[in-house]
C-alpha cells in the first residue's frame, strides 16, 4: 500500500489535479468569507454595475445583474462540485454493493442483478436525464413550493445521475470481487466457516476497492458534466442557485457583449474535468496490480 501512494505522489499531472480540485473546493465552500471580506456578492444585484469590467474588488468584473463575477463562479462551483460529488459516492455505493453481492452469491441473483445492469446501460442517458430532470414534480405530489425549491432541484440532480450511473461500477465490482473471491486465503476462510459479511468485509471489499475508487473518481467528472449540460439546456439548477452549468445558460443570450461570461464558467468546467481524469489515470496507474513489485 506504501508503494501505490509513492507511485501515486510521484505522479506530477495527478498531484497537478488533486491541487486544483482541491482548490476550487476550498474556495467554493469560503465563498461567504470572500464575499464578507470585500464586500462583494454574488447573490445580490446591482444594476448600476452591469458588465462593470474586471478592477477594484470585482477581480473578474460584475455580470448582468451587477453580481460579483467570481463570487457567483465560485457559488456555482460548490453546487457543481458538490453534485459531482455526491453523485459519485452514490453511484459507487449502489454499483459496489450490487456487483459485489451478484459476485459471491452467483446462480440467479447474479443472473438477475447483471441483467438488470445491462439494461439500465442500455438506456440512452442524455436524453433520459433530460427528461427525468424535466419532470413535474407537482405531477407527483410534491408542492409547488418543494418543487420550486432548490434544495429540492439539487438533490433532484443528484438522484438521477445516480439511478442511471452506477452500472460501470457495479460491472466493475463484480468483475474484482469474482477474481478476489479465487484467492487462496479466501477459499480458506470459507473453509474454516467464516461467514458471508465477515469474507465481504474482512477480504473482498478491501482487496477490491482500489479499481472501484478509480472508477469512482472519473464518475465524479461524468457526473459534472452531465449537470452542466442539465443547467445549460435549463432543466437543472434553478435561480435562485446557479451552477457553471446555469452561468452558461444565462451567458449565452450574452456572447456578443459579454463573452467573458461564458468562457469563465466553461473554463472551470473543463479544467475540473481535466483535474479529475489526472488524478484518476494517476489513481489508475498507482493501484494497478500489474505495477505491484515482488
Amino acid at each position: 500500500m506504501k508503494g501505490r501512494w509513492q507511485r501515486l505522489a510521484a505522479d506530477r499531472a495527478a498531484i497537478a489535479g488533486a491541487i486544483v480540485l482541491l482548490g476550487l473546493g476550498l474556495a467554493s465552500i469560503a465563498v461567504p468569507l470572500f464575499e464578507d471580506a470585500l464586500g462583494v456578492s454574488g447573490v445580490e444585484t446591482d444594476l448600476l454595475g452591469r458588465f462593470e469590467p474586471s478592477g477594484g474588488l470585482h477581480f473578474l468584473g460584475q455580470d448582468e445583474a451587477g453580481r460579483d463575477v467570481l463570487a457567483r463562479l465560485l457559488r456555482g462551483g460548490r453546487v457543481s462540485l458538490a453534485i459531482g460529488v455526491l453523485g459519485a459516492l452514490g453511484c459507487t455505493i449502489i454499483g459496489t454493493a450490487i456487483g459485489t453481492v451478484a459476485a459471491y452469491m452467483g446462480g440467479i441473483i447474479d443472473a438477475v442483478l447483471m441483467r438488470a445492469t445491462d439494461f439500465v446501460m442500455s438506456l440512452p442517458s442524455l436524453p433520459l436525464l433530460i427528461i427525468l430532470a424535466a419532470l413535474d414534480l407537482t405531477k407527483i405530489g410534491f408542492s409547488i413550493d418543494a418543487a420550486r425549491s432548490p434544495a429540492v432541484a439539487f438533490w433532484r440532480i443528484v438522484t438521477i445521475v445516480v439511478l442511471l450511473g452506477w452500472t460501470g461500477i457495479a460491472r466493475l465490482s463484480r468483475a474484482t470481487t469474482l477474481a478476489v473471491l479465487q484467492r487462496d486465503y479466501v477459499v480458506a476462510a470459507e473453509a474454516q466457516g467464516a461467514g458471508l459479511w465477515r469474507i465481504l468485509r474482512v477480504h473482498v471489499v478491501p482487496n477490491a476497492v482500489a479499481p472501484v475508487i478509480v472508477a469512482a473518481t472519473l464518475a465524479m467528472g461524468r457526473i459534472v458534466l452531465a449537470e452542466a449540460a442539465l443547467s445549460f439546456l435549463g432543466v437543472g439548477i434553478q435561480p435562485p442557485s446557479t451552477s457553471w452549468g446555469s452561468m452558461l445558460n444565462n451567458a449565452q443570450d450574452l456572447l456578443v457583449t459579454a463573452p467573458l461570461l461564458a468562457v469563465w464558467p466553461g473554463a472551470l468546467i473543463l479544467a475540473t474535468v481535466v483535474a479529475i481524469n489526472f488524478l484518476g489515470d494517476g489513481l489508475r496507474a498507482a493501484f494497478d496490480p500489474r505495477s505491484e513489485t515482488g
